[in-house]
């Protein structure tokens, strides 16, 4: 067939190779009533299935290479934890007991119920999390049953072959010796799935309906990790025409690396800092080796998900530190935490509207949680000697929101000079703008704070009143949508009147094609996925911004979609990828700090 599957592109390019479809399916769960001479009985299997999965999942770990990505040990230590947070595992011996039912029964419904609870978060990343407890569930089903992991059986044989079935769990991803390639029914971007997939650098995509069915074993398969596509049995010219994409492709990220230790600078001199997002410690070295200038956006969350308590300030203290220690002096952007309570505690903890993406979320959450906020505060304050630190309050609303948290960064400050530690003397402290009412208001935030940050994801989907999880309205997302565009401009002016730094870290700062567009109206920073560097640099190298300004501002007055893509075509006009001739080495000095920090 020469029409595609579609799913979720995770990237990682394009491999051609033949299907190993994997059975992870229905799981059949006995269901029948105990009597109370039997609940000891019970209670001694769930410890011993537990307890067979924890051997299982710690023999995969101790099987890992050395040099195996941070991620896969991260996402065995999630399963972990899930094995003993008591909102899957007591809450399923507590069924047990009140409702005298077997204890693979009380699993699956306490999994259930977790599960519904996770898919009503906005947010898509945790609402990805319940696929995470239906894995654990799952892992435990299997074990009371003796069944173990049943779809890598005979499989793990290093043949280098596409894999494809409804899901596989990272612990049986970690197992599969010569994997080219995957290919998930289930799942979305933010599924662990699609995490350690990228990680390990293999191309996958997911959410693939009706996979399992569409492809049989020993199928010929071209997976095209970027478009999200996956096309079976394709005609001999598709093939042809694949394998050249790939060559193709090959070259240009030869030439592309070649752009990492080279100035980003515009063709009419003006310099252009490239930033990285990243949401784990460890990331931070794929950021140096694509050139990054610093980290834009460290997105602290990972701390507080997937666990039933609160990190101290010790181990807070320890993943800013390693951040700022491996980016050698270069500057570290800390967001604090953007979650709720309905996010970072146990799942039995929920209450009516604690889900929603308009609730008490991000800098709302944390100011009404001082203690917990000061603990993060002291964490960071700790870690700002180690490194060039500033610190980002995520989705600010109210120019009071500010005030509030300056006036806690302070009493931090306080607590730790009375403890005796060492506190960096200025330390730049800015802001997301994110919701329109911060965007109407950023000459204000700009007076206030050291610099603003954009992130494009929330101000597209708060402007315009779209659920980006939502397939029904998806389409309706854009952040071409001239609202969008004229929201973020003004906060680009804003900034550069109060003559503070902006930075967009959304989304949209990784999309090179749209890197000319947000150069011609002013923006001289931006902040994106690490393997996104080099191709926006490429794009930055070509432009010459004297040209841009007037056909942004003439694309900015426009008032359909249409038009602005047409206008959008016409600025990328420069070289094919490459090192341009004459290009100069990148000065090994760092960027300095933004002027006016707080005195935090």
């Amino acid at each position: 067939m020469n029409r595609p599957l579609s799913g979720a592109p995770t990237g990682g390019g394009i491999v051609i190779g033949r299907a190993c479809v994997l059975d992870t399916g229905f799981i059949d769960v006995p269901r029948y009533y105990i009597t109370e001479g039997e609940l000891a009985g019970e209670h001694a299997r769930l410890d011993e299935g537990r307890a067979a999965v924890e051997r299982e999942l710690q023999g995969v770990a101790d099987q890992l290479p050395h040099d195996a990505p941070a991620e896969a040990r991260a996402l065995l230590d999630v399963q972990m934890m899930l094995l003993n947070d008591a909102a899957l595992i007591e809450a399923a011996r507590d069924r047990v007991v009140n409702e005298r039912i077997n204890v693979e029964w009380a699993i699956s419904e306490t999994a259930e119920a977790l599960v519904d609870q996770f898919r009503a978060i906005d947010d898509p990343y945790l609402k990805e999390r319940g696929r995470d407890v239906e894995q654990v569930a799952g892992r435990l089903l299997n074990a009371l049953s003796g069944s173990g992991s049943p779809a890598l059986a005979g499989r793990v044989t290093g043949e280098p072959l596409i894999f494809v079935a409804q899901d596989l769990q990272p612990a049986d991803m970690l197992q599969i010796r010569g994997a080219i390639g995957f290919v998930f029914e289930q799942g979305g971007i933010h599924s662990h799935s699609a995490i350690l997939a990228r990680s390990l650098r293999v191309p996958a995509v997911i959410g693939v309906a009706e996979a399992v069915a569409a492809i049989h074993d020993g199928d010929m398969l071209i997976l095209d990790g970027d478009a999200g596509e996956v096309f079976v049995n394709p005609a001999q010219v598709l093939l042809d025409d694949y394998r050249e994409r790939r060559r193709l492709a090959a070259e240009e990220e030869r030439l592309l690396a070649r752009l990492a230790d080279v100035d980003c600078v515009t063709q009419d001199g003006c310099a252009v800092t490239l930033l990285a997002n990243i949401e784990r410690p460890d990331e931070a070295q794929e950021a140096l080796r694509m050139g990054a200038a610093g980290i834009g956006l460290f997105r602290s969350e990972f701390l507080f998900l997937n666990r039933s308590r609160l990190p101290d300030e010790e181990e807070q203290y320890q993943a800013y530190r390693q951040v700022l220690d491996t980016m050698q002096g270069r500057p570290v952007t800390i967001r604090t935490i953007d979650v709720g309570a309905d996010k970072i505690l146990p799942a039995q903890a929920l209450v009516p509207g604690a889900t929603s993406a308009l609730g008490r979320r991000a800098i709302r959450y944390s100011l009404a949680e001082p203690e917990m906020f000061l603990v993060q505060l002291r964490a960071l304050l700790r870690a700002s000697v180690h490194g060039q630190l500033q610190i980002l309050l995520p989705m600010l609303s109210q120019p009071k929101e500010v005030d509030e948290a300056l006036l806690l960064l302070n009493q931090a400050r306080q607590e730790l000079i009375a403890r005796g530690e060492p506190v960096a003397e200025r330390i730049p402290v800015g802001g997301m703008i994110e919701v329109p009412a911060a965007a109407l208001s950023a000459g204000i935030f700009a007076r206030k704070l050291d610099f603003l940050a954009i992130g494009t994801n929330d101000l597209v989907q708060y402007t315009l009143a779209i659920d980006r999880t939502d397939h029904r309205i998806a389409h309706m997302y854009d952040e071409l949508h001239p609202a969008v565009l004229r929201l973020i401009a003004l906060t680009i002016r804003a900034a550069r009147k109060a003559d503070k730094p902006v930075c967009v870290c959304g989304e949209m700062a990784g999309e090179y094609r749209v890197a000319p567009l947000l150069l011609g109206m002013g923006l001289r920073s931006f902040s994106m996925l690490p393997s996104r560097l080099l191709r926006v640099k490429n794009e930055v190298l070509k432009v010459d911004t004297r040209q841009l300004t007037p056909l942004v501002r003439r694309m900015l007055v426009q008032d359909d979609l249409g038009s602005i893509r047409r206008g959008l075509a016409c600025l990328g006009i420069g070289e094919a990828p490459g090192l341009p001739a004459g290009t100069p080495a990148r000065d090994p000095s760092h960027p300095s700090t933004p002027t006016g920090a707080h005195q935090a």
